[in-house]
């Protein structure tokens, strides 16, 4: 079958670590899938990292990774998986549940018989940085509309933050540290409060950061140059002291502790095992694609948990959508700009301010 579309698209391509903008392709939908024209995609942190460490990482891959097994760097890629788009065709085998025109989100996967490619992280599947791409028709979701491309498609991020929260099992009194107010570290700080957990701490250097995780409701922003993060968590997580035992006094109780890595650079690890108090569990979420080291005594003599998270389940990403959709949320504050094709590779270097920018939408039919 072929598409409604024809001839070439415009897209912004990661070609010999560089963001260039040129013609492909428009792609043809196989079995099962659907040609989308994409309305907004976010650049993603993992974005700007694949830029400059990908070719390094795919070189050193094991098998069984499933993001880098799908990228020759000496091939175009066509980066960007936080995406709202429109319907334009279906490939062969569709049932066609949705019409031409619906506005859509997904995970960003296609499938196959015996395979899985990565929307936007593979040779053969764009992502969001085009004009338009395929998705599989099984995991679309129908954005009602009322909500706008670019909030709908901050469904992945948030999904990010919903999956380390539901990976963390926190207990109903834990007290969350969030270490990084970046998108991770504010999409975590969303799911916290839309599960009623709390009270949420959060710690940033930067202004602007702290300010957006205001917005997003943690109950105790923190200036690392200020308060160190880790007594201020003892200050409001510290139990009532007991009686001390015939031996001698015992030592201080605090509830469960939580802390969030949401940063993704090297030695932020360490520095958490350093501060954490004893038994804490630490959900590392922020993706660092550099080697990093710390010392397991650290984390022996405390008794420290620590978790590694990545992505989400479908059904959290379709509870993220439903979240985002309830409108009881306002996520408009952490959008800072919105960009064409023209704009990507200057977005990626706006976004090394921290206080610049939070979350860049790339609008692929936005005119130049």
């Amino acid at each position: 079958m072929g598409t409604a579309l024809e001839g070439n698209m415009r897209a912004a391509i990661m070609r010999q670590r560089r963001i260039v903008v040129d013609q492909l392709a428009v792609p043809e939908p196989g079995p099962g899938h659907v040609l989308v024209k994409t309305l907004a995609c976010g650049i993603c942190g993992s974005d700007l990292h694949m830029l400059r460490h990908g070719p390094r990482l795919a070189a050193e891959a094991e098998p069984g990774d499933r993001i880098m097994q799908n990228m020759n760097f000496d091939h175009d890629v066509v980066m960007g998986h936080e995406f709202c788009a429109e319907i334009v065709d279906f490939g062969p085998d569709c049932r066609r549940q949705f019409k031409a025109g619906q506005k859509v989100c997904s995970v960003p996967a296609v499938l196959g018989p015996g395979w899985r490619r990565p929307v936007g992280y593979s040779n053969d599947y764009p992502g969001g940085y085009g004009e338009y791409m395929l998705l599989q028709e099984g995991l679309l979701l129908p954005v009602h509309e009322n909500l706008t491309a670019d909030v709908a498609a901050l469904t992945e991020p948030l999904a990010v933050g919903l999956h380390a929260v539901e990976m963390a099992r926190l207990e109903p009194d834990s007290v969350p540290l969030v270490i990084g107010c970046g998108p991770v570290g504010l999409a975590v700080i969303v799911a916290l409060k839309a599960k009623g957990l709390g009270p949420v701490m959060a710690a940033d250097y930067s202004p602007g950061r702290r300010a957006l995780a205001v917005a997003m409701g943690a109950d105790e922003v923190i200036d690392p140059n200020e308060n160190s993060p880790y007594d201020t968590w003892r200050q409001i997580a510290a139990l009532p002291n007991e009686a001390p035992p015939p031996l001698g006094p015992i030592p201080e109780l605090f509830k469960p502790s939580v802390i969030f890595e949401c940063v993704g650079v090297p030695g932020v690890i360490e520095q958490i095992m350093a501060g954490a108090p004893p038994q804490a569990r630490i959900v590392v979420v922020g993706v660092c694609m550099e080697a990093d080291n710390f010392q397991p005594y650290k984390g022996i003599i405390k008794e420290l948990n620590l978790q590694f998270v990545l992505g989400y389940s479908p059904e959290e990403f379709a509870a993220c959508l439903a979240l985002i959709d309830s409108g009881k949320l306002d996520l408009s504050p952490l959008i800072t700009s919105r960009v064409g094709l023209d704009g990507v590779a200057g977005a990626f270097d706006d976004l090394a301010d921290p206080d610049q920018h939070c979350k860049i939408m790339v609008q692929p039919h936005r005119p130049s």
